[in-house]
């Protein structure tokens, strides 16, 4: 049988893990990168639940544990700094027997590449233009690299996906607005404290500081409805957008919006859901993101791990029919991702609170959540939780 050639787009935390393990079960995958290397936000994500089985059989766990970062709670504070509020997150994790790990987004994409990239192709600084297909096959358009063909195109090229565009339609027909946006910027230093993240709320806004590994992050999570010309890659439009949304605000805050003013690794989007009927279209599936963006607070790397996994292991299973493999993929994946679609109010609640009555409720039940509270919050996220259950996520 002929070696299946598959163009995987995006070589974030989805695309590297599906590169990997096709190459494993006898793909050639080749993947396609628009940055020029790799590059991917600092921010610290969450690898937890089925994807700690997922690294621990690629055999980079202690990779991810030796570059995790050392966070063990939450810490609430008021104008003046003094704390109002805490929340123990290794108590938690040892009620739970948890065995998730904490690592920026950086640092996973980089294991996830040294893991796949002996054994697939990696294209960087170029991406996909267009895309036409047959029964056998795939054609691509490349913005530099010569056309080719493949045998299956995979788009796991996040939230904004493109293959999602060529092939499923407009993003305005499958990304919807959640009422919320999230920006975050490098400090270039050293946080106050090397195992609390800080946290600062303003009813419908939020600003945290976390320590990482040495070199503290902001983030701002902010409540808004959609902003008209809203422009994912537009830095001077998200500096605005800041400082119209925090401007008044206590605490560090001003300090924060004059180092926005400056910075040139301001990220800022929208937070949004992506929903489909369907996350294949022929020869081209959807992974992570791309296909699911399910919620504002850690859930997205650990599904994109699993998900990847369990596509991988479906087209491995039908090599000459991926009709069939996309279909028992999405059946899985959608188990894990679907009850988790709906948590994003619960968490903006716990995180952003509304009003200031909804502030102080909240700081009084982090006195709470280290004991029977934080039992049930960790069992719901280290278990596919059921339909209609809402399970919120840590920062």
């Amino acid at each position: 049988m002929t070696t299946k050639t598959v163009l995987i787009s995006g070589a974030g935390v989805g695309g590297p893990t599906l590169a990997y393990w096709l190459a494993r079960h006898g793909f050639r995958p080749t993947v396609v990168e628009r940055s020029a290397g790799l590059r991917s936000s600092g921010n610290p994500v969450d690898v937890r639940g089925p994807a700690v089985r997922v690294v621990q059989q690629m055999g980079v766990m202690e990779q991810l544990r030796q570059a995790a970062t050392s966070v063990t709670a939450l810490s609430f504070v008021n104008d003046g700094g003094r704390e109002v509020g805490r929340v123990n997150l290794r108590a938690m994790q040892r009620a739970g027997r948890s065995q998730e790990v904490e690592v920026t987004r950086t640092d996973l994409a980089r294991v996830l590449y040294d893991a796949s990239r002996d054994s697939a192709e990696y294209l960087f600084d170029d991406t996909i233009t267009a895309l036409s297909q047959d029964a056998e096959g795939v054609d691509v358009t490349f913005e530099n690299a010569a056309p080719r063909r493949f045998d299956l195109v995979i788009g796991a090229d996040g939230l904004h996906s493109m293959v999602r565009r060529l092939a499923f339609g407009a993003e305005r027909d499958f990304v919807r607005h959640m009422g919320l946006y999230v920006a975050t910027m490098q400090l270039g230093g050293p946080a106050e404290s090397e195992r609390d993240v800080l946290l600062f709320n303003t009813p419908g806004r939020m600003v945290s500081v976390h320590p990482v590994r040495g070199q503290a992050l902001a983030a701002f999570i902010f409540r808004s409805p959609a902003v008209k010309g809203f422009d994912h890659r537009d830095l001077a439009q998200h500096r605005q957008i800041l400082t119209d949304a925090y401007e008044g605000d206590g605490w560090r805050v001003p300090e924060l919006l004059e180092r926005a003013q400056v910075a040139e690794d301001i990220w800022l989007d929208a937070v949004s859901q992506v929903r489909l009927d369907s996350w294949a279209n022929a020869r081209i599936a959807l992974l992570g993101d791309a296909a699911s963006s399910v919620s504002l607070f850690g859930d997205g790397s650990t599904l994109a791990l699993a998900g990847a996994h369990t596509l991988a292991e479906e087209l491995a299973a039908t090599p000459g029919d991926p009709a069939s493999a996309f279909a028992r993929y999405e059946t899985r994946h959608r188990k894990l991702v679907d009850p988790r679609q709906g948590n994003v109010a619960v968490a903006a609640g716990l995180m952003v609170p509304a009003s200031r009555t909804g502030i102080v409720a909240r700081n009084l039940a982090t006195r709470l959540w280290p004991a029977a509270a934080g039992v049930s919050w960790l069992r719901n996220r280290l278990v596919p939780a059921r339909p209609n259950d809402a399970v919120p996520a840590a920062v």
